[in-house]
């Protein structure tokens, strides 16, 4: 981190620090002092809690973390997990939690709705608790989703957004095409427009996806 730091344009980093559905079941190097450690060399910090997934997920590796059959219940206690979880790792409130939901097939109307219903209570569970709610996914199936809901006038929806658009490779925070020109914006997007790149920098070699952010980061203790 300090190697990147000194030697590359990034500034901000993606943890992820919790969540059934997070690849890494432990994580031992990850604690109060590391968060601490990135913070004090200028990082700053994206915590993404990678719960339950939808019933219609479509990445292989998240269908056996799906959302069950009562998705309010659920998401109440993921986001409490999601809670006490940042809490210990020194994260304070006022800061985001970006709930990260991979790609799901939004022809599937059962599917949305269970979906929809267990990131809502997720939501306020988080925002209950002093915390920022945020979400990440792909801007063609979850963001989509959001947008449509918030169009709805739908309540408890994401505080800031986090959108994977590829395409082209350009990242670009105001002309994403699935949002209203004023939604969740300024200060509430992070465009994720690039994935799995090779990058070195200060003679170390790291596989990341590239985002541009201008959106809430962590208050870290």
């Amino acid at each position: 981190m300090a190697a990147w730091h000194s030697a590359s344009n990034y500034r901000a980093v993606g943890v992820y620090y919790g969540g059934r559905g997070r690849h890494c079941k432990t994580q031992p190097h990850l604690s109060k002092t590391w968060l601490r450690s990135v913070r004090n060399m200028g990082w700053r910090v994206l915590p993404l809690y990678v719960g339950s997934q939808p019933p219609c997920v479509i990445a292989k590796n998240k269908k056996g973390v799906r959302i069950g059959n009562d998705p309010v219940a659920q998401g109440r206690t993921e986001g409490r997990d999601a809670a006490r979880r940042a809490a210990a790792h020194g994260i304070l409130d006022g800061s985001p939690l970006y709930l990260d939901i991979e790609g799901y097939d939004l022809r599937d109307a059962k599917c949305k709705a269970r979906t929809l219903d267990f990131i809502r209570s997720w939501n306020r569970t988080v925002r209950g608790r002093g915390y920022v709610t945020g979400f990440y996914s792909s801007a063609d199936s979850g963001i989509t989703h959001m947008e449509a809901s918030r169009l709805a006038g739908v309540r408890d929806l994401p505080e800031a957004v986090w959108f994977a658009r590829w395409r082209g490779g350009k990242p670009n925070l105001n002309k994403e095409p699935v949002f209203a020109p004023g939604a969740w914006y300024p200060n509430r997007r992070i465009h994720q427009y690039r994935g799995n790149v090779k990058e070195r920098h200060g003679g170390h070699t790291l596989l990341i996806d590239r985002n541009l952010v201008d959106a809430p980061v962590a208050r870290i203790g």
